[in-house]
């Protein structure tokens, strides 16, 4: 069987970096999240060029910490190779179905689908058109997500990907399947763990990082951590606060039974301190 290429699919996070540096690939691909909203414009105007240069289209701001645009482009000094930056509709226009608002929540994540895996998706059929090896960065302790993915595959291990060939006179879409991918887990496969990441980039201050990647305002995270996030990204946080009390507080918010606005009102724990990873730091936004 002729060998696949290789594609790392990086979040900007510590571990997904480190499959970066230490599991060359053909492809690196970066999906990177946006707003079009100005009150999170990122500060520096020549890096908001270089951006939307490589994205090919408008770089207003996003709503992942602002080092997370940092962290990409270090990590490709770094790593002496390019990475390909993909960017599909703005958060503001992922929400906005038919001139109303509407949430992402843990059980309707369109947002991941939108904004991460489209993007990723489009780029391969752009680009490759073929099937790849996709390395994933689950780490040593990550089997249970890895074998939930791969539950996902084929009997060869490769998962189809579904695109839209045309659309009819009527709007129907006509799709089609692909074998896009088969995934690949190297830190499991190499037993490696947290602590050998951590050491790695201690030791190895080129690349900064943010305090959590992924969205400050993730519905994943449990409200203690939204709300020390609330204190530290502001603005940022402010924006989903703002799309809840756009849709009135119907029916739905990111997060069930309470309002981003509760969160930030709460007292702040005592108890929380800075962690290093999160269940997005993999290259794939949890999925």
């Amino acid at each position: 069987m002729e060998k696949l290429k290789t594609v790392n699919s990086l979040s900007g996070g510590k571990t997904s970096s480190f499959l970066a540096v230490k599991y060359p690939a053909d492809y690196n691909v970066f999906s990177l999240v946006r707003t079009n909203d100005k009150n999170c414009l990122y500060p520096d105007a020549k890096i908001r060029q270089i951006v939307s240069d490589k994205i090919g289209q408008e770089f207003i701001g996003t709503l992942e910490e602002d080092v997370i645009i940092k962290t990409i482009l270090e990590l490709e000094q770094f790593i002496g190779k390019k990475i390909d930056w993909v960017s599909g509709k703005t958060f503001d226009e992922v929400i906005n179905r038919s001139g109303k608002i509407y949430l992402p929540n843990v059980t309707q994540r369109f947002c991941t689908v939108e904004m991460k895996l489209e993007p990723i998706n489009k780029w391969w059929k752009e680009n490759i058109n073929e099937t790849v090896e996709m390395r994933i960065g689950y780490r040593a302790n990550e089997s249970k997500r890895a074998k939930k993915m791969m539950n996902r595959c084929d009997e060869n291990g490769i998962m189809w990907q579904k695109f839209i060939e045309s659309t009819n006179e009527n709007g129907r879409n006509k799709w089609k399947s692909y074998p896009m991918r088969k995934p690949k887990f190297p830190l499991i496969e190499d037993n490696i763990f947290k602590d050998e990441i951590v050491e790695f980039w201690d030791n190895n201050k080129q690349v900064p990082f943010a305090y959590l990647n992924n969205c400050v305002g993730c519905f994943h995270r449990n409200p203690i951590l939204l709300k020390h996030l609330s204190i530290k990204e502001p603005i940022k946080f402010e924006w989903f606060a703002k799309q809840e009390r756009d849709t009135g507080y119907g029916t739905r918010t990111f997060k069930n039974g309470m309002t981003y606005d509760k969160i930030k009102e709460h007292k702040m724990q005592s108890d929380l301190f800075d962690s290093d990873f999160n269940e997005c730091d993999s290259g794939y936004c949890g999925i």
